[in-house]
């Protein structure tokens, strides 16, 4: 760990990143902005032939399954037609889908359809971080992984907006522009990033790391896990919970809601560079133990919130947390494998599916039988200890590395 000045952090970092990870960056921007006009609709497409909630749910459930399933596999696919080509397939086939899906005539063509979109996601989410962290060096790769965040968060904000007008119009138009954004994001991924991964690290001639060299080191099973904890408890308790929350105990209506994560959302996007920037120049793990520790004190306190404004302030802390989140386990995950991506990134990335799996099905859970409280504390509890191992975890990393630690 080594001290910076104010300005080191809070002055603009991303000049000097190759020009990979701003088309990467882009290409984020282009399927969140889709994505996000679709999310509101999907429940609404899914529910009007008739099916249960479970049956809706079960929708949305595909598609991270099959993500899950499928990630596994991503690692021989880059081997065998390199990640730049297997991210224009990827988004291929979630843009086929979706297109597809916003034409179904049944609930199982919806079902399916949505199924075969996760494994164009999952093909396209590693493909796209293995081109990430193998574009930069190691002192890049928190704001490296910062603005492709921001991409996706930035792309995640504007699209629920633009949705509802294509809902008045129709509620399957949300599927089509959501496809034709797919288009255009495989399209400038194809036709901006360069034909050969350029590594920068001067360990660029060694072969791809297996995941079991990886795993013996104790740095990545703490992004990993990490990861779990973020996905458990940003779609489990966060997501599930804070809507019933306030409209079933601060009793407001749905739309505060939404006013409050796009608050937050607006927060956890102005922390994003400031973060990466402490990730590349404070140290990984001192961010990433702060970012435990602040999304898992602010999700305890979220089921005791007063008013709707106590409540915002408290998904304020967790969106900051979340930041950093979302930088140093990446960068840490870049540092391990040195940017030769592979088997390691997809099993880091099925970490996060897997806890978006069953968080919501455990907060539900929870929910059914004991107070909210206890909801989110499970998935607090689990954030502190993660955030403990993780400070106990030796990360000091060769010189060449710089200041990463």
């Amino acid at each position: 760990m080594r001290w910076v000045s104010l300005w080191d952090v809070i002055r603009l970092p991303a000049s000097d990143l190759p020009r990979d990870v701003h088309v990467l960056s882009a290409v984020a921007f282009l399927v969140a902005v889709g994505f996000g006009v679709m999310v509101p609709v999907l429940p609404v497409f899914a529910r009007s032939f008739g099916v249960s909630q479970f049956a809706v749910g079960a929708v949305i459930s595909a598609f991270a399954l099959m993500r899950f399933l499928t990630s596994p596999l991503c690692g021989p696919i880059n081997r065998l037609i390199g990640e730049r080509v297997a991210l224009g397939i990827g988004i291929g086939i979630v843009a086929l889908s979706t297109a597809g899906a916003g034409l179904a005539q049944s609930y199982p063509q919806l079902l399916v359809l949505r199924g075969v979109g996760g494994i164009g996601s999952a093909m396209f989410s590693v493909s796209a971080m293995v081109l990430l962290l193998a574009s930069v060096t190691a002192a890049q790769r928190g704001r490296a992984s910062a603005l492709y965040s921001g991409g996706f968060l930035l792309g995640g904000m504007a699209g629920p907006a633009i949705g509802g007008g294509l809902a008045a119009i129709s509620i399957r138009a949300p599927f089509f522009f959501y496809a034709f954004t797919l288009v255009l994001a495989g399209g400038v991924g194809l036709a901006m990033l360069s034909k050969h991964t350029v590594r920068p690290d001067e360990h660029s001639d060694q072969p791809e790391m297996s995941l079991r060299e990886a795993w013996q080191q104790s740095r990545f099973r703490a992004a990993c896990w990490a990861n779990f904890a973020s996905g458990w408890q940003a779609q489990g308790a966060r997501s599930t919970l804070v809507p019933l929350l306030v409209v079933e105990v601060l009793n407001r209506e749905a739309a505060w809601t939404g006013i409050s994560f796009a608050i937050a959302a607006v927060v956890q996007a102005i922390a994003l560079q400031p973060v990466g920037r402490l990730t590349d120049t404070w140290g990984r793990k001192p961010v990433l133990v702060v970012g435990l520790i602040a999304c898992g004190v602010s999700s305890a306190f979220i089921p005791f919130s007063p008013n709707i404004g106590w409540l915002t302030v408290a998904l304020c802390v967790f969106g900051a947390g979340s930041a950093a989140l979302s930088t140093s386990p990446t960068a840490i995950v870049g540092d391990v494998t040195r940017g030769s991506g592979g088997t390691p990134v997809a099993v880091f990335q099925m970490h996060s599916d897997l806890g978006s799996i069953i968080g919501p099905l455990a907060a539900g859970a929870l929910a059914d039988h004991y107070p909210l409280p206890v909801a989110f504390g499970v998935g607090a509890v689990l954030m502190i200890l993660v955030s403990a191992w993780t400070a106990s975890v030796r990360t000091k990393l060769p010189d060449d590395e710089g200041a990463v630690q």
